[in-house]
């Protein structure tokens, strides 16, 4: 499975954002379920306001097993 472009794209920023010390982290409101989210986000600054990208949000409970490493097949049992 190749990797996509946005995807590698909003890697490369989470990257930059943490090296310069500027990643944040927000409760927000999931636009499809309503529940809270925490989201990782690039702060940065734009017309004298600040300006936060969300890349992505935490997994809730166990992320082991919340997600299926690529090379293995889902248990459907």
């Amino acid at each position: 499975m190749s990797i996509p472009d946005y995807a590698r794209a909003n890697f490369q920023t989470l990257l930059r954002a943490a090296e310069a010390g500027d990643l944040a982290l927000m409760e927000c409101t999931d636009a499809q379920t309503r529940e809270s989210r925490y989201v990782i986000c690039a702060v940065g600054w734009e017309n004298g306001d600040y300006l936060f990208t969300p890349l992505g949000h935490l997994a809730d409970g166990n992320p082991y097993e919340a997600y299926v490493p690529p090379a293995s097949e889902p248990d459907r049992t």
